[in-house]
Formats: C-alpha cells, sequence, structure tokens
C-alpha cells in the first residue's frame, strides 16, 4: 500500500475532541487505501508546562533527564490517537521513538536524526496495522537514552519518516490553513499561496515565518518530499492548503511570492577594531563559542587601519555577545574603543526563486521603504532573498508597503 505521512501539531490535538477530529482526518485516508503513518505533537501548552517543571527541580538540569521529561507529552497524545483510532475500528498502535527505533545523535535537546530503520513499522503494516501512531520529537540515543530534536522537532519528525518510508506526501496539519504571502495578522491582503518552492519556503521559515520548522524544510528538499501545509479546523479538498514542493513543479512564480520579518533583533557595532586579517574570525569564532547567532554582518570602510564591524543577533543573546566581546578584550585578544547595542530593530526581507532571473527587486524595495520615510541600517542579500535592519516602529509599514508594491495579493 502506499504510504502517508500525516502530522498534527500542538493545537490539531489540544484536547480529546481535537484528536478524535483529528483521528477522522485519519480514517478519511485509510479509506483511500493508504497505510498511514501519524506523527503527533504533545498537546498544547503541555511542553512548556512539563519544561517549567524541568526548570523548577533542577535549574541546572541533567540534559538527558530534561529529554526524559518533555518527550512525554508526546507518549500521551500518541497513545490517546490510538485509543481513538481503535474506537473508530482502524487497527492503529502507538509508536514510541525508542520503538521504531529513530535514531539520533547524543546531542540531548538538539538531537539530529540519524536513521529511521523501517522494518518494525512495515512487519505491522504486512500483519494488518493500518495507522501507525507515532510520537514526534523524540528519539533513541547510541546509549539508549531518550533524546528530543528541538522545539518544532515534531515536523522535523514526520519528514523525516516521509523520507525513510519513501511516503506518497507528508501532510502538516496546523492552525494555519497554508503558507501566505506575509502574515494575515499584519497584513489584511495577504494572499495563501497555492504552491511555494522548498527554497522559498526555507528561506520564509529562517527569515521569521512560523508554518514550518526550518530544519523540516532542509529535509524536505534534500529528499524532495512532498509537504502540504493543511488547518486541521477547516473542511478539506485535494487542493486544500499549500504545497511544498520543486520549484520544477511551479510552471509561474511571482518575483517576489513572500514577506517575511523578525521582530526580535539587535544590531550591535564593535566600534574600532583592526583593520587586518584575522579581526572577523576572533570576533566571531568567540560569539559561536557563546553561543550567539549571528546573522546580518557589515564591515564598514577603513579608516587609518580602523574599522567597524557591525552585525545583528537575536535580542535575547545581546548580553550574552556583549559578556563574550568584553571578555576578549580584557584577555588584549581583541582592541576596540566600543561596543553599541540598539535592540529597538526588526529584519523585514522579500523572498522569492523569480529573483534569480529578473533584476531590479532591491532597488524597487529600497524605492519603496525610502518613500515611506524608513531608513536602512543594514542590508544583505542572497539569490532568492533581500533583509534589511530598519527601526521596529516601522516594522508593519514597512511590510504592508512592500506587500503592496509587489503585488502579492495577485496570484502569479
Amino acid at each position: 500500500m502506499p504510504v502517508l505521512v500525516m502530522k498534527f501539531g500542538g493545537t490539531s490535538v489540544a484536547n480529546l475532541d481535537r484528536i478524535r477530529r483529528a483521528a477522522k482526518r485519519v480514517g478519511v485516508e485509510v479509506a483511500k487505501g493508504y497505510d498511514v503513518i501519524v506523527i503527533v505533537s504533545a498537546m498544547s501548552g503541555k511542553t512548556n508546562e512539563l519544561v517549567g517543571w524541568v526548570d523548577e527541580t533542577s535549574p541546572l538540569y541533567d540534559a538527558r533527564e530534561y529529554d526524559a521529561v518533555v518527550s512525554s507529552g508526546e507518549n500521551v497524545t500518541a497513545g490517546l490517537m490510538a485509543l481513538t483510532l481503535q474506537e473508530m475500528d482502524i487497527p492503529a498502535r502507538s509508536w514510541q521513538g525508542w520503538q521504531v527505533p529513530l535514531k539520533t545523535s547524543s546531542a540531548h535537546s538538539q538531537a539530529r536524526i540519524e536513521e529511521i530503520p523501517p522494518e518494525n513499522i512495515n512487519a505491522k503494516f504486512a500483519e494488518g496495522m493500518k495507522v501507525a501512531v507515532v510520537a514526534g520529537f523524540q528519539g533513541i540515543s547510541p546509549e539508549g537514552r531518550i533524546t528530543t530534536l528541538g522545539r518544532g522537532g515534531s515536523d522535523t519528525t514526520a519528514v523525516a519518516f516521509a523520507a525513510a518510508f519513501d511516503a506518497e506526501r507528508c501532510d502538516i496539519y496546523t492552525d494555519v490553513d497554508g503558507v501566505y504571502t506575509t502574515d494575515p495578522r499584519i497584513c489584511g491582503k495577504a494572499r495563501k499561496l497555492d504552491k511555494i518552492a522548498f527554497e522559498e519556503m526555507l528561506e520564509l521559515a529562517s527569515l521569521g515565518a512560523k508554518v514550518l520548522q526550518t530544519r523540516s524544510v532542509e529535509l524536505a528538499m534534500r529528499y524532495n518530499v512532498k509537504l502540504r501545509v493543511l488547518s486541521s479546523f477547516e473542511e478539506q479538498s485535494d487542493e486544500a492548503g499549500t504545497l511544498v514542493c520543486d520549484e520544477e513543479e511551479i510552471m509561474e512564480s511571482n518575483v517576489v511570492n513572500g514577506v517575511a520579518y523578525s521582530r526580535d533583533e539587535a544590531k550591535l557595532t564593535v566600534q574600532s577594531v583592526a583593520d587586518r586579517p584575522g579581526i572577523a574570525a576572533t570576533i566571531f569564532t568567540t560569539l559561536s563559542e557563546a553561543g550567539v547567532n549571528v546573522d546580518m554582518i557589515v564591515q564598514d570602510v577603513s579608516e587609518d587601519g580602523r574599522t567597524d564591524m557591525t552585525f545583528s543577533c537575536p535580542t535575547d543573546q545581546v548580553a550574552r555577545a556583549e559578556k563574550a566581546l568584553l571578555a576578549i578584550k580584557e584577555q588584549g585578544e581583541l582592541n576596540y574603543a566600543e561596543l553599541l547595542a540598539d535592540k529597538d530593530v526588526a529584519k523585514v526581507s522579500v523572498v522569492g526563486i523569480g529573483m534569480r532571473s529578473q533584476s531590479g527587486v532591491a532597488a524597487k524595495m529600497f524605492k519603496v521603504l525610502s518613500d515611506e520615510g524608513i531608513n536602512i541600517k543594514v542590508i544583505t542579500t542572497s539569490e532568492i532573498k533581500i533583509s534589511v535592519l530598519i527601526d521596529r516602529k516601522y516594522m508593519e509599514l514597512a511590510v504592508q508597503a512592500l506587500h503592496d508594491a509587489f503585488e502579492l495579493e495577485k496570484a502569479s
């Protein structure tokens, strides 16, 4: 039988009524002739509750026990989903990560998937099981300990299973009905996309769009797994949601397909460092070792052998960055005049595979922002993306203006 993977997020399984609704969707696919692998998250809010209990019990916790605790939410959902399906006379059973087994690295709370042997689940399908309900977000380390994949890891679990079982498709059920050209809460003209290329979705996910977890999109692109993003709260058709697929499956695409934003950004400038080989390596190696996630980087023109180095990072990592850079300054490894931090900035980006073949996108973006009186602090570009840092108070205006300028409310 063909295999279909269906993933239900926390809001989709938040209570027993929603689990029953999700189970009915699974039943529809079973009736079509699929063997179904269902990946479930913990009930909405449960993982946060479990993390809170761990923090309260042991602020300097053992990461192995942290994983044992926080993975339990998915186990509950998997068991309840399997019971619900059995009540519907659908042969189903639950699987925890170690039973599959979903083999991971030993990096507790941030483990990477290494292998998913299909033999155990396929053997049960051969015996008549129609649905394998798998607890998402979790696996087993080489040492035999429970591991977790990081927040949002159930999306990654689902895509990995779709790749391992050569599934026809991987459906991600969530609380939105697809991928939009931008956040509908900010721009009322935002339009749901019927299809989006893997690369565009990867950029949008990494730039702040919360629909899919970045690692899941990377995995889908690597193994060419078709992803469909759907709402678990609306009636479905075969064309529902947004299909995330290979660029070649999209006949025509707008030059720009989406506007993304990240509100919690900060800009740091290391003033007056020596302009010589090795300085950038010293700065950014130090930040990396301190766990600071650096994004945009700009180096000013050198004057008298000195230059300024500017970079962006999440606002909650500013203190960590300041501490790390001050430490190497005091140790004599880096000499700079001052470290300036601006925590009132936001990142706004336009994304589209059409940028590869059409010029003028950057000029148009900068003109739109200029016309709105919005000053650009930092710019970075890639083949299909242009990002700018601006004052946070102008973020929503920038998103709306760019969405209008590139006419994203119109289908290609």
